[in-house]
């Protein structure tokens, strides 16, 4: 057998939510509800759906390889220049092509502990050697990051809000932050839940892409815009950067459905605020429901919420896997009294809140 590079062979797969179909043939159950992955509960923008409907005519053409008509879409959105963005198959295809564009073997790369994950893969697999800071009440340590920095470090994540935690920073530690990494290190802010926000607290990172050269900003469409399944996601940076990922990415990563349903979802702002709208209500939903059962949780800047359970997170998880919920248990993140949910429609945060009181009752009897 051809052995792979050695990097992998200490490389695990990624494993997601469990699938709603797999549950459901495992158990026999008819009603299972998700809430692992962080996917919009409410779907996605009409418009975008019937845009990648009518663009199914044309999908013997080959995508434009650099999304030019989304890059100006988003340019007219955010104000940015369009030669500012560089597309991916959603934002994990970014992280590799940094990754793979900036990391040599050896090099160095901060970021917190318990954060996206695939930030540490795509390092590790490039051969660089991820450095790992502990949190801080569930939030990045900045001060921490920063003094884990030396000479061989090549590039800084900060996931704001981060994931898994939903925590966010404030505006002026990560100016701080920022003003304190030397310029030959590339800082990453990733911000695939930046829409969900709802703290004055917050750095408007896009005001500082001249300001600091090194700043890359990730945002995607799969989360509040529901579009997870197309995979469309974006980087935003000086365009001499947007260049040089240019060279590494695939030629046609992007596909033409994703591209053209994209560009509509930006154009449905009643989508968006209706999302917003709903998951704050189901935000305070289960913030109440857990306050009830004595429970605390993360303050979330995202749609989901880790709350401490009290109680050992893998067996939560498996007592809620037999009453038809799939959640996100914390053993595998670092926090193993804690669960990670996808804050969901009103059905499925009072199916959820029943389904837990009863697995806490039936485990402190």
């Amino acid at each position: 057998m051809v052995k792979p590079r050695a990097q992998m062979t200490e490389v695990a797969m990624y494993s997601p939510g469990k699938p709603v179909e797999e549950l459901q043939r495992e158990l026999g159950l008819s009603r299972v509800i998700k809430m692992a992955s962080n996917e919009n509960p409410y779907g996605s923008s009409p418009k975008a759906r019937n845009a990648m409907m009518e663009e199914m005519e044309n999908i013997h053409f080959y995508p434009e390889v650099t999304a030019p008509v989304l890059a100006d879409a988003l340019s007219k959105h955010l104000n940015v220049s369009s030669d500012r963005f560089i597309f991916g198959n959603g934002s994990d295809e970014i992280i590799r092509m940094l990754t793979r564009t900036y990391v040599n073997p050896g090099e160095e790369v901060v970021m917190a502990e318990v954060t996206f994950p695939r930030y540490r893969t795509n390092v590790f697999i490039e051969g660089g050697v991820p450095v790992s800071v502990p949190m801080r009440d569930g939030t990045h340590d900045l001060e921490g990051m920063k003094t884990a920095l030396n000479e061989r470090t090549k590039m800084v994540f900060v996931c704001n809000p981060n994931n898994p935690t939903g925590t966010i920073v404030g505006e002026q530690e990560l100016l701080r932050f920022l003003e304190s990494i030397p310029p030959d290190v590339l800082v990453v802010l990733d911000e695939a839940y930046y829409e969900y926000v709802h703290s004055g607290d917050y750095l408007e990172s896009l005001e500082y892409l001249d300001q600091f050269p090194n700043l890359i900003i990730l945002r995607t469409f799969s989360k509040v815009y529901g579009m997870a399944s197309v995979r469309v996601g974006y980087g935003i940076t000086q365009p001499e950067i947007v260049q040089e990922l240019l060279k590494g990415k695939e030629p046609f990563n992007v596909n033409r459905l994703a591209q053209v349903g994209a560009v509509a979802a930006l154009e449905d702002n009643e989508f968006l605020e209706n999302t917003l709208k709903k998951n704050k209500e189901g935000r305070m939903y289960l913030e109440d429901a857990f306050k009830r059962l004595g429970l605390s949780s993360f303050p979330t800047h995202t749609n989901f919420i880790m709350v401490d359970v009290k109680q050992d997170a893998a067996a939560v998880h498996e007592s809620l896997l037999k009453q038809g919920v799939i959640i996100r248990p914390g053993h595998v993140m670092g926090y193993p009294t804690m669960l990670r949910v996808t804050i969901g429609t009103e059905e499925e945060n009072e199916q959820f809140s029943r389904a837990l009181e009863k697995t806490l009752e039936a485990m402190n009897v």
